[in-house]
């Protein structure tokens, strides 16, 4: 800093102390709040004192003057709520976009890992990220993608490995390593992959774990590494071993994955604060509808949890757990971030300051949508198909033969892998709707590399047509499912068209596409807009499947990542998780 901002800053910090002694007005005086005690788990009635953006008293006597001020009636004040862990590529907007849509909910900070499009983009995709994040009016907090692709069986659009994730880390925003989910690498002990976790340590920052169903073995291999947190909890027991083992467990509450009522039965009064809430990934229609980690606090009211303790765990364990030492409480010296609420238990927002200013209102944002960065040709322009033909969708078998198949369970993100005979015509895999036995293909949309893994999969409930997406975890190559290879081909040929997105065809037509023109990921329209489409292709969802009881393309969505188990599809083929290898389609 040059002596010019020195000086700023050194004013500035005058005029604090000088607010909080009394000696000179504050900027701002929230009156007559039940302030949340984040530290000794009470309520407190008191007024709310900011000056340049911080809490500089909590004012108990109601001695304070400010230029402003607001009266809170005696409503419960509770410090802003912070997303440990969201992909917002997964909410389908881009970052400056999302922070509009989830700060009424009064969520002022997320933690986001770009790796959705650093799988399709490279660097370029997670500095576009960073750039848009910088211009969302909450704060945004990057983890730099640690897997890059997730894992060595799958092709991405791009690789990232120690110098390129070292491009970003010393960036102010950046506060460490994202979830190290190739876990094959990591205990192969691989040099790449401890470098990039090394070098996260030395500049004293964050690495985060990715330990679906690992051993407590394993785990103890990660902690020996340094990894901090995990995600991947959807049992008590496995939050108890993690927690034991002192890591931090997120409780994930999602779109697809809803583990947050599983897990707080390990939640007790003398382990809490080793837990924090995350959604991971949640679409922007449920985003709008529920918001994210306001919903996860309304969950654990509802079942049976003390209010303050939820709130503990949603603002003051995140943040600690994160090092963002001025977020997560409302008292002297914090950030003035904070959410006045109309209804306690359902964690419902009434109005929220972002610094000290409000920034919503009754559901709604005050301020004015910025102009959005510009976005790369490249990442406009990311879907690149081979000319895919109905014999090359044919999965050949012999009548009566066994085979592997993917069986989903709803509203998780694991599978099973299932064996058994399935319909046989002309020596080939006949759909079958009414047993639930769809083909599912896997395209890599990359590099034109022509590589398509084909599979069966079970419980997807489609009763007809096909649905088809570029949003396939982790490498966002093109994920296919349908009844019949007419609608299949149709579905790959407009995903082509619209450069990535979603869609859905029936009885050779289309009903229904989104376009998600940034990455294959994201849209460049606003939230209502994409909000709007959503509702649309829901409703051509309704045209070929029945009464589904989970999001049915964020489940399509996640059969393609070989990092989760147990049988997965990627561009190459059938994948076992649990074996960590590929597997031929025949059982023998």
């Amino acid at each position: 800093m040059n002596k010019e901002e020195v000086d700023s800053k050194i004013q500035k910090v005058k005029d604090k102390i000088s607010s909080s002694q009394q000696k000179k007005q504050a900027d701002f005086i929230l009156r007559n709040a039940k302030v949340a005690d984040v530290f000794n788990l009470v309520w407190r009635k008191a007024d709310i004192v900011v000056k340049n953006e911080m809490i500089v008293a909590i004012d108990e006597e109601g001695e304070f003057e400010a230029l402003e001020e607001e009266d809170a009636k005696g409503q419960h004040v509770i410090p802003g709520l912070i997303d440990t862990h969201i992909h917002i590529e997964s909410t389908l907007l881009p970052p400056s976009e999302f922070s509009r849509v989830i700060l009424p909910f009064g969520v002022t900070t997320a933690i986001t890992d770009p790796h959705e499009i650093a799988n399709v983009a490279g660097t370029l995709g997670v500095q576009y990220m960073l750039l848009s994040a910088r211009q969302a009016e909450m704060d945004i907090y990057t983890m730099v993608p640690s897997s890059v692709p997730a894992t060595s069986f799958e092709h991405a659009g791009a690789k990232l490995d120690a110098e390129a994730v070292g491009l970003f880390m010393n960036e102010y925003d950046v506060l460490g390593l994202a979830e190290v989910m190739d876990y094959e690498a990591f205990f192969k002990m691989e040099d790449d992959i401890l470098k990039k976790i090394v070098e996260t340590k030395n500049l004293g920052k964050l690495v985060d774990g990715h330990a679906a169903e690992l051993t407590k073995t394993q785990i103890r291999g990660y902690r020996a590494a340094g990894i901090h947190t995990d995600h991947e909890s959807i049992s008590a027991k496995e939050a108890s071993i993690r927690v034991q083992q002192g890591m931090y467990v997120l409780m994930r509450e999602g779109s697809a994955a809803k583990n947050v009522l599983a897990i707080l039965p390990a939640v007790t009064a003398t382990n809490a604060r080793r837990f924090c809430f995350c959604t991971d990934d949640k679409h922007v229609d449920e985003l709008m509808k529920e918001g994210s980690i306001n919903h996860a606090v309304s969950i654990a009211i509802e079942a049976g949890m003390e209010p303050l303790l939820a709130i503990q765990i949603a603002t003051l364990n995140a943040a600690e757990c994160y090092k963002l030492h001025k977020k997560g409480a409302l008292a002297e010296g914090y950030l003035a971030d904070f959410v006045l609420l109309k209804d306690l238990k359902k964690c419902e927002s009434q109005a929220v300051w972002k610094n000290g200013k409000k920034v919503a209102e009754n559901g709604k944002m005050l301020t004015e949508r910025k102009k959005r960065i510009p976005v790369p040709h490249s990442i406009l322009h990311s879907v690149k198909l081979p000319l895919v033909k109905k014999e090359d969708l044919a999965i050949p078998l012999n009548p009566n033969e066994q085979v592997h198949i993917i069986e989903i369970i709803p509203n998780e993100l694991e599978t099973k892998l299932k064996v058994e005979n399935v319909p046989v015509k002309n020596n080939e895999f006949n759909p079958s709707p009414k047993d639930d036995l769809l083909k599912l293909a896997v395209i890599e949309r990359h590099h034109n590399l022509n590589c398509i893994g084909k599979g069966i999969v079970m419980g997807m409930g489609i009763k007809r047509g096909a649905i088809a997406t570029t949003f396939a975890h982790d490498s966002h190559n093109l994920i296919v499912c349908g009844t019949n290879d007419e609608d299949m081909l149709l579905a790959i040929d407009e995903i082509n068209k619209i450069q990535g997105g979603y869609a859905i065809t029936a009885d050779g037509e289309v009903l229904s596409s989104i376009p998600l023109p940034i990455g294959g990921l994201m849209s460049d329209l606003d939230a209502k807009a994409v909000v709007e489409q959503m509702r649309e292709l829901h409703k051509a969802l309704g045209k070929i499947d029945t009464n589904l009881s989970f999001h049915l393309f964020i489940t399509l969505s996640f059969l393609a990542l070989p990092a989760i188990p147990a049988l997965r599809l990627t561009d190459q083929g059938l994948f076992n998780t649990k074996e960590f290898k590929f597997i031929p389609l025949n059982h023998k």
